[in-house]
Parts: C-alpha cells; sequence; structure tokens
C-alpha cells in the first residue's frame, strides 16, 4: 500500500516566497489518493502506561514510535504522511521534540517532509503528557 507508485501522488512544494521551512513542507499536494486519518497519538504504551516521564523529547518519541504503528496497520509508513498537528504543552522546549521528530521523519528515504502544525496548549488529556500528535497520510 505504500509502493512507490503511491508515494508519487504526493508532491512537497515550498515556494520560494515563503520561509524555507526547518523539517517541514509549507505545501503538501496530494492528488488521486486514498486518505488515512490517525486519532493523536500520545506517550502511551500498548497497556496505556506512560513513556518518557517528564522528558518531552522522550514522549515525542513514544508519539512517533505509535504513528509508526498505527500507519503499518495500513500498510504506510512516514513517507505517506502529508500533514502531522502537534500539541505541546511547553513550546520552550521545542528543540526537545524537534530531535525526535527530525529522527522520524529521517525514518524512510527520501526523508519524510509533511506540513506541520504546531501549538502550545495548557492540557492533554491527561497531565502526565506533554504532547499528542495527529496525523493525515496518503496511499
Amino acid at each position: 500500500m505504500s509502493d512507490q507508485g503511491s508515494i508519487n501522488k504526493i508532491r512537497l512544494v515550498n515556494p520560494p516566497e515563503l520561509e524555507r521551512p526547518p523539517g517541514y513542507s509549507h505545501v503538501v499536494d496530494v492528488r488521486g489518493s486514498r486518505l488515512i486519518f490517525l486519532a493523536g497519538q500520545a506517550a502511551r504504551d500498548v497497556r496505556g502506561e506512560l513513556v518518557g516521564g517528564a522528558s518531552l523529547e522522550a514522549q515525542a518519541e513514544q508519539a512517533f514510535r505509535n504513528i509508526s504503528i498505527a500507519l503499518a496497520g495500513v500498510g504506510c509508513t512516514a513517507a505517506n504522511l502529508v500533514k502531522l498537528t502537534v500539541f505541546v504543552r511547553d513550546i520552550s522546549r521545542l528543540s526537545d521534540y524537534r530531535r525526535a521528530r527530525d529522527r522520524f521523519l529521517r525514518s524512510v528515504e527520501p526523508p519524510a517532509a509533511p506540513a506541520i502544525t504546531l501549538v502550545e496548549v495548557s492540557r492533554l488529556f491527561a497531565e502526565d503528557l506533554l504532547i499528542e500528535i495527529e496525523g493525515i497520510a496518503a496511499a
């Protein structure tokens, strides 16, 4: 399902009139594809237990691990992602999130570069969570 033909239907565009984005794309053009919507993923393991404690980077790593598992469940990889929405509790720790994000996006070749929106929120569904990430993929 994540064959090269479906990935070729995804075109990443960064108009030269816009600032060069670090690690994502301003525009993702998807043509003639099936869309997959991923519910928000947080730093919970299969038993529902918190992974990463108070470390935003470790929690982000687990959230991206969960996204990989969800994508694999429909025959996709990070290469199929076209949009991520990221909710963090403390935007001053942005570099911690970006390290985990960059490792995840580089897990495929060429590296994935979906459109990404990041928002700081006052709270997530559980007090111990620092991040939640939802996504849209195309295959």
